[in-house]
């Protein structure tokens, strides 16, 4: 079991206090990120004698780190493939995110492409809604990447939202982006799971698939600094699981 080995309280704060609590590694099944939060969150935030609680980081030794296959790739082979170096890459969220059609959605990608951005992407629920099945989208978006490539001269990517009902479904998805040739893929992964999201990050890792996140649902979490969860917390569950890179907000704009 757990072994709380001190306690010490919250500067300027009354009734609040910091914990620190070890667990032997016995406990937890390898490379599991379901299975590691199941036994450190899963039922204490319910306890009646808690007003409040709040996860503020992990401290996960290598002996378990290691045990997860972590990000598929990682920035550097993504420079690889854009073959693009020394700067920044610069790309957008396709607006409006939903309402298009199929065929337009691929249009507004080709003109933003061709216009000079690196890549574009799927919003986080852009997944495959009556007005664009996704498999439309996967198509027009791929013919509308390979024309602005061939016009510019220049590589170029977009996010394609593999986010689904189900990981049979999931899978399918990316199978079907790895077909057409596109990069990268993305994925909802606190709205669609960790379970999920490792086992899309396996096929990409195995296919050559980069693997971009979306935060979506984060606030619900993070938000309240005396309940819930830090961040980085889920930054460091995300690269446990697998990722290449995260949506992380703006420093200016109408999200934290």
């Amino acid at each position: 079991k757990g072994r709380c080995y001190e306690i010490e309280p919250v500067a300027g704060e009354e009734d609040q206090y910091i914990a620190y609590v070890a667990y032997p590694l016995d406990l937890f099944e390898e490379g599991s990120v379901t299975n590691m939060f199941t036994s450190i969150v899963g039922n204490v935030f319910g306890f009646k004698a808690l007003k409040a609680l709040r996860l503020e980081d992990l401290r996960v030794p290598p002996a378990y780190s290691k045990t997860f296959m972590g990000p598929p790739h990682g920035i550097q082979v993504e420079r690889d493939k854009l073959n693009k170096y020394g700067r920044p890459l610069l790309g957008c969220t396709i607006k409006p995110k939903l309402g298009l059609s199929a065929k337009n959605y691929g249009r507004a990608v080709y003109e933003r492409l061709r216009g000079g951005l690196d890549f574009t992407k799927d919003d986080e629920n852009v997944n495959s809604q009556p007005f664009m099945r996704w498999r439309d989208r996967f198509v027009f978006v791929a013919e509308a990447l390979f024309k602005s490539q061939a016009e510019t001269g220049e590589i170029k990517g977009h996010y394609l939202n593999a986010t689904a009902g189900n990981c049979d479904e999931m899978m399918k998805r990316a199978v079907f982006a790895r077909e057409l040739g596109v990069p990268i893929v993305m994925h909802d992964y606190l709205t669609g799971g960790f379970t999920a999201n490792t086992t899309l990050a396996s096929y990409c890792r195995d296919n050559g698939l980069l693997l971009h996140i979306h935060r979506a649902m984060h606030a619900v979490i993070d938000r309240q600094k005396n309940h819930g969860m830090h961040f980085r917390v889920l930054a460091k569950a995300l690269r446990m699981s697998g990722g290449d890179h995260i949506h992380a907000g703006t420093v200016v704009g109408k999200l934290e």
